[in-house]
C-alpha cells in the first residue's frame, strides 16, 4: 500500500489486528527484514511496516535527513489515525524513534530501539571508515547521512517519557558505551545486550526480536 505524507510517497505493509505497532528498518534495507518478526507480532498487534523515504518501494530523494524521515513517520501515524502506537526502530529506525519520542511526547505508547546511534561517533572506527569509503561509491545519500547525523543530545533523551527499551548486540557496530549512555539517560529505560550477537543477527529475518518485544510489552 502507498500513502503520501510530508510530501513523500511511502510504501507500507499492514498485517494482523490489535494495538498498532510501527516497525522502522535500518539504513539501505526495507520493511522485508521484519517479515519473520511481523508474522509473530501480528498475532497480537496490527503491525505497520513502512519503507523509509529513498528505501524499498518508497519515493526517492536527493538528500536524506533523519529529522525529515522522523517527520514522515509522525505524519504516517497521524494520517492512519494510529492511537499511540508502539514504535520499534532498528539502527536508523531507532534514531527515528528517539527523535519522535523526544519531540512528540504524546505520540507513542512505548519505544523500543536496537543498535541506535546518538552521533556519528557512536559507530565503531572500522565500520565508520567503511561508511566513509562507500560514500564515494554509493550515489545515494544513505552512507553520507551516517557520517554527518544524528545529533541526539542528553536533553532530548531526558525529554522521552514513554516506557523505553534499548537493545544492542554484544558485538554491535555501535559502541556499547554509547548504548549504555542512551539507556541510562532516558528516564526509566531498560537495557538488553544480546550476547554473541552483532548489529543485525537477532533482528534481520529473525523472530528473536519479536520474542523480545512480546516479553517486554507484556509487562506494560
Amino acid at each position: 500500500m502507498y500513502i503520501t505524507v510530508n510530501g513523500i510517497r511511502l510504501f507500507y505493509e499492514k498485517l494482523g489486528s490489535g494495538k498498532p505497532l510501527v516497525m522502522a528498518h535500518c539504513n539501505s534495507m526495507d520493511h522485508k527484514i521484519f517479515r519473520k518478526a511481523a508474522q509473530v507480532l501480528s498475532q497480537h498487534y496490527t503491525v505497520y511496516l513502512p519503507d523509509s523515504r529513498d528505501h524499498g518501494k518508497s519515493e526517492r530523494v536527493k538528500a536524506l535527513h533523519y529529522d525529515d524521515m522522523a517527520e514522515d513517520l509522525r505524519q504516517f501515524i497521524l494520517a492512519l489515525k494510529l492511537d499511540r502506537p508502539v514504535f520499534y526502530g532498528f539502527s536508523d529506525g531507532g534514531i527515528l524513534g528517539l527523535l519522535l519520542a523526544a519531540k512528540h511526547p504524546d505520540l507513542l505508547s512505548a519505544l523500543i530501539v536496537s543498535g541506535a546511534s546518538l552521533r556519528p561517533d557512536s559507530t565503531k572506527d572500522l565500520p565508520l571508515r567503511f561508511f566513509r569509503l562507500w560514500s564515494h561509491v554509493d550515489r545515494s545519500d544513505k552512507m553520507r547521512i551516517m557520517l554527518r547525523e544524528p545529533d541526539i543530545t542528553d536533553e532530548m533523551l531526558r525529554a522521552i517519557r514513554v516506557p523505553t527499551f534499548v537493545t544492542a548486540g554484544a558485538r554491535d557496530v555501535i559502541k556499547q558505551s554509547h548504548t549504555e549512555h542512551l539507556a541510562q539517560t532516558i528516564p526509566g529505560a531498560k537495557l538488553k545486550i544480546f550476547e554473541g550477537a552483532g548489529h543485525t543477527g537477532y533482528i534481520m529475518h529473525s523472530r528473536k526480536i519479536a520474542d523480545y518485544l512480546l516479553s517486554v510489552l507484556a509487562n506494560l
